[in-house]
């Protein structure tokens, strides 16, 4: 199902319910129940919605009716929110009164373990069982925030698996920037991130979606989400927690979200536009900037300051980030001219030297670098407070950023932030603010990267659902059955002679009539060169059979090995070892990668992740993301290739992931050559189903 023209869950009555019955109210001071249930109260209040108290004892909460449950409360309840933390008690009554949102705030399910897990699993059987969507267990409070709507710009929607972690994001508020929803989505045992940002995607005034994740609870409907975002225009900005071993076991305790790889999971970020970023100021800033900046033409970057230290400092930190400072076009850098001492340069970046900031020229100098056609993004760093000049400097900006669409990025460099031209003036406009170049230069990156994303957005093809296959389940194909099922679907490979002894090995050898590689076949053995077991350069069947009794006493060496034959493959000489995989993520299921291959593949880990589907525009993308691809495209006098056959071996690999024909698979190396590729050694696990597919007589 395409998810572009509606939301996949109308959260509508979750978000501006009519009635909220909070279940577990109370009116006795110091007590969590009490903060909570007022607060829901104070909530309601504001969304126009009716906050009902139930309580098994008590009549009167607060001046409001109670009710002993919520099967007593009159009239339709769109939303129950489960303060106590016996959820199994109140379950059926919440059933039974048809209520269609449930918040649950207890925790002891996934997040703690096998039997949580196990209880967390009885918990959603019985949701479903009565179609009731629940946000939890293990959230907070966090959804119902006070939101202000006296600021600027359009707004920030909020995802968080933690509710702490998005604390120092929603107080961005207290800076000026606008967020419009909080959902604090917990263990996602029923709703999770995905829905969140499929349904925020589809708020017409969402500026920018930002997200902490700890894991996925499905890698598809994330997938959908974050397509439906994309073809909608709206950005995603996400901290992902899980980097290391260490952060990937902290999401499990924290709230039972499985991590997944995590250059898998950097790999799908990227492939739908999602921009991912370390830090919760970074997310603030980044997710700020792309709720602010409008529709910029392009992402050509100039940089104004009154200091010529300045620039320079900021132009070095864009450039070493991969962003164009361009030249401004001499029409400009005469007009400049007028206002700005020759000895000062003005192609870009641009110093002004201080002084015309200080009067009518200050508000010329900016209007005409805007005008440019060149300039995408105006950088302004004001490196320290400086009054009257940076007051002057403010106002002009402020001024000037309302005659135009391009955005302009301030960084306000004073450490103390208490002065008016700050707290006062920059805060309260629509201007992105940042106060360091770091978070700055990282989030004109973003946005850049953003702007070429847009312009294939629509070309995402949909996510179907990922092949039933279990990977554990399958079996290990030969390298010749391997092969045998690659050249099937259109990988060209070596061609192999497999041999039972040494008489067959000496006439295969002799039949080639040039170099072959000899390789012996054990079953179960996948990493055979480290044991001396493969051969190359063999050029004669004199050295084939010395190599098959060096391979016989190899083996004998093995515990419960045994020499099942001997391959005879042809030597592939020259071009550049690639390797290109299936491998099953937990997550996202079958995943293509491709890199620079060959024996170091595991020490330089220079390697691009996709996950199926995606087209031919993608792999060449998935290429230019290699480090080494400077080997492709010529270096050091080599001829480049031709990438288009290596694009095939990708297309023909991913056909095998999404039809589930293959669970894993590993082709390392796979030769590219000037004007061809070639695949000399393979693994490949079929499932089940497959067993017998690619076998040779």
């Amino acid at each position: 199902m395409d998810h572009i023209d509606r939301a996949s869950v109308d959260l509508d009555a979750l978000f501006r319910p009519e009635r909220v019955a909070v279940i577990g109210a109370s009116n006795a001071e110091g007590r969590p129940t009490t903060l909570n249930w007022r607060r829901v109260a104070a909530w309601a209040a504001r969304v126009g919605a009716e906050a009902v108290p139930v309580h098994p004892r008590r009549e009167v909460i607060d001046g409001m009716t109670a009710y002993r449950s919520v099967e007593d409360v009159p009239g339709k309840v769109d939303v129950a929110i489960v303060l106590i933390g016996d959820v199994d008690s109140v379950l059926p009554g919440i059933a039974a009164k048809g209520v269609g949102f449930v918040v649950l705030f207890a925790a002891g399910y996934a997040e703690t373990g096998p039997a949580g897990e196990q209880r967390q699993a009885e918990l959603v059987r019985s949701l479903r069982a009565a179609g009731v969507r629940a946000l939890g267990p293990n959230t907070n409070m966090n959804l119902f925030e006070e939101f202000r709507t006296d600021l600027p710009g359009r707004p920030i929607a909020l995802i968080t698996q933690s509710g702490h972690q998005g604390r120092p994001v929603f107080q961005g508020q207290e800076l000026g920037i606008r967020f419009s929803h909080w959902a604090p989505t917990g263990n996602e045992a029923d709703l999770n991130a995905a829905h969140f940002v499929d349904y925020f995607a589809h708020e017409e005034d969402t500026g920018a979606i930002a997200l902490y994740l700890e894991g996925f609870a499905d890698g598809t409907a994330f997938r959908r989400a974050a397509r439906a975002a994309a073809r909608r225009g709206v950005p995603l900005v996400a901290v992902k927690v899980g980097r290391t071993e260490l952060g990937r076991s902290w999401a499990m305790s924290h709230t039972g979200h499985l991590a997944g790889a995590d250059d898998v999971a950097s790999a799908v970020l990227r492939q739908y536009g999602v921009a991912r970023v370390d830090g919760l100021d970074e997310l603030l800033d980044t997710a700020a900037l792309f709720a602010r900046a409008g529709d910029p033409p392009h992402a050509g970057v100039c940089v104004y300051a009154i200091s010529g230290g300045t620039s320079a400092h900021m132009a070095d930190l864009l450039g070493a980030a991969g962003l164009e400072l361009p030249e401004l076009s001499p029409e400009t850098v005469t007009t400049l001219r007028q206002w700005i001492p020759d000895y000062l340069r003005v192609s870009n970046p641009v110093d002004n030297g201080g002084h015309p900031v200080g009067d009518w020229r200050g508000r010329r100098i900016l209007e005409t670098i805007l005008a440019d056609p060149a300039v995408g993004i105006l950088v302004v760093p004001i490196t320290g407070a400086f009054p009257p000049m940076s007051d002057t400097l403010v106002a002009d900006l402020v001024a000037v950023a309302e005659t135009t669409d391009k955005p302009i990025c301030v960084i306000w460099g004073s450490p103390s932030g208490t002065e008016d031209a700050y707290r006062r003036v920059l805060l309260g406009s629509r201007l992105p603010v940042f106060r360091t170049f770091g978070n700055c230069v990282a989030a004109i990156r973003a946005l850049a990267d953003h702007l070429e994303f847009r312009q294939r957005a629509h070309e995402l093809p949909e996510v179907p659902d990922p092949p039933r296959t279990d990977a554990a389940a399958g079996r290990q194909l030969t390298e010749l059955d391997a092969k045998s099922l690659l050249a099937e679907h259109g990988v060209p490979v070596s061609r192999d002679v497999l041999c039972a002894d040494a008489d067959e090995v000496a006439r295969a050898i002799e039949r080639h009539g040039g170099a072959v590689v000899l390789k012996a076949v054990v079953d179960g053995l996948a990493h055979k060169s480290d044991l001396g077991l493969v051969r190359l350069g063999i050029t004669d069947a004199v050295a084939g059979r010395a190599v098959v009794a060096d391979f016989e006493r190899i083996v004998a060496d093995l515990p419960d090995s045994e020499l099942a034959g001997v391959l005879v493959s042809e030597q592939v000489d020259g071009g550049v070892e690639m390797v290109v995989g299936i491998a099953p993520d937990p997550v996202f299921g079958p995943t293509v990668m491709l890199g620079v291959g060959g024996v170091a593949v595991e020490i330089y880990r220079d390697v691009s992740f996709r996950v199926p589907p995606f087209d031919r525009s993608e792999v060449h993308r998935m290429i230019a993301n290699l480090t080494g691809s400077a080997l492709l495209t010529g270096f050091r006098g080599s001829p480049p290739v031709d990438l288009e056959p290596l694009v095939d071996v990708v297309m023909a690999v991913q056909r095998l992931a999404a039809d589930g024909v293959v669970t894993e698979l590993d082709i390392n190396p796979l030769i590219v050559l000037p004007e061809r590729v070639v695949a000399v050694d393979a693994l490949a696990s079929i499932p089940d189903q497959h067993q017998n597919a690619g076998a040779v007589a």
